[in-house]
């Protein structure tokens, strides 16, 4: 008589069947995994550039408003918006450099670049550093999480 291992043989297919498909969803889940974080990544990076550039045209009206004759001269911004120390937002600090005549510049004291602009044209000239600050919500430990910075300078005539 002679035995047959036919069902043996079935058995052994299908645990290589079984083996081969979880090895390919594995791969599969951590590929889309990957996907997922660096596409929230891309989405927070142009979250920033949208702040930064919001908030460019915020400090050039700022600057534009304030009476740099008077006692008071900005020469920096900040602000948070939804709560940064959580993990969930970004924070904000404006750096406001001045390149202008003596006659603009009276009550400026800090960060002023040049006062001795003769030019009729030059008259006032601001230098914006516009930092974003925010976390990588991908972080396993939101909270102490690494601080990313988007860096926008611009040079603005007033």
């Amino acid at each position: 008589m002679r035995t047959t291992l036919r069902p043996a043989f079935s058995l052994i297919t299908a645990m290589f069947v079984v083996v081969i498909m979880s090895s390919i969803t594995a791969m599969v889940i951590g590929t889309a995994s990957k996907i997922v974080q660096s596409t929230t990544a891309q989405y927070q990076r142009e979250q920033a550039m949208l702040w930064a550039k919001s908030y460019t045209e915020f400090a050039v009206m700022t600057v534009m408003a304030n009476n740099r004759r008077g006692a008071n001269c900005i020469d920096t911004i900040s602000s948070d918006i939804d709560n940064p120390l959580n993990g969930q937002g970004y924070r904000v600090r404006i750096d406001i450099s001045f390149i202008g005549t003596n006659a603009e510049l009276l009550s400026c004291t800090n960060n002023i670049l040049d006062k001795t602009v003769i030019t009729p044209e030059s008259f006032l000239n601001v230098i914006l550093d516009v930092y974003i600050d925010y976390r990588d919500i991908n972080h396993p430990d939101i909270a102490n999480a690494p601080w990313i910075s988007y860096h926008k300078r611009t040079l603005q005539k007033i």
